[in-house]
């Protein structure tokens, strides 16, 4: 099937919502260049599936212009009305790797208890690598809400400062098996004598997928 910016620009001004979204969806199809400057409306659009389709498209079309897509995620991170269309955001700027927005990120995560919100904040931080994450991934460890907590464990483990075995070694005996699943992947990234020490038992989890992860990382 063969796509231009003419007949996908027709879908995205159509008055049908289902048109709309697979004129955006679209766009991936079509050299960046010419979808990024015709997504970048959307993302204010009055709609809010629209707006969560078009800011979920910025990675990877923000490629195109990295500062613009900064500014536009920013906003979207700071002023949607809709959280899915503000974690949206978080991930996208993850996605991109805009360490600039690393403030931004925290931030918002201290002034919102918003768990989807927290929770696209701290993977993105996870795919940035960024080291100043460490503190704010050290809070997210001690949420009260588990999938944060999961994610702040693989994020530690993507992060790859040894810093953070310490931290994680007591989750060992967390109640949530997917927790310490998590935690044999991050300790397989991480490494070193006390890593290894607490993937041997990890090893012996009751919870077969927890054991079958920590060998595998032990066997690398």
């Amino acid at each position: 099937m063969s796509y231009s910016p003419e007949s996908i620009q027709q879908l995205i001004n159509s008055e049908n919502y289902g048109e709309r979204i697979t004129g955006i969806n679209q766009l991936r199809n079509i050299d960046p260049q010419i979808a990024f400057p015709m997504i970048q409306p959307l993302v204010t659009d009055e709609n809010a599936r629209i707006r969560y389709a078009a800011v979920s498209q910025l990675d990877p079309l923000g490629n195109v212009d990295l500062d613009t897509a900064l500014n536009l995620l920013r906003d979207r991170l700071f002023n949607d009305s809709e959280s899915d269309v503000r974690a949206a955001a978080a991930d996208a700027i993850g996605g991109l790797k805009l360490v600039s927005a690393f403030d931004d990120l925290e931030q918002v995560y201290d002034s919102t208890s918003d768990w989807l919100i927290q929770l696209s904040i701290i993977s993105a931080l996870g795919e940035m690598g960024e080291p100043r994450a460490f503190g704010l991934l050290q809070k997210a460890l001690g949420s009260d809400n588990s999938l944060v907590k999961t994610a702040a464990v693989s994020a530690f483990g993507e992060l790859g400062d040894q810093n953070a075995v310490a931290l994680l070694i007591p989750l060992v005996d967390d109640e949530d098996w997917q927790i310490r699943y998590r935690l044999a992947q991050a300790l397989g990234h991480l490494g070193g004598e006390q890593a290894i020490a607490t993937l041997n038992q990890l090893a012996q989890d009751q919870m077969e997928q927890v054991a079958s992860e920590a060998q595998n990382n032990l066997s690398k």
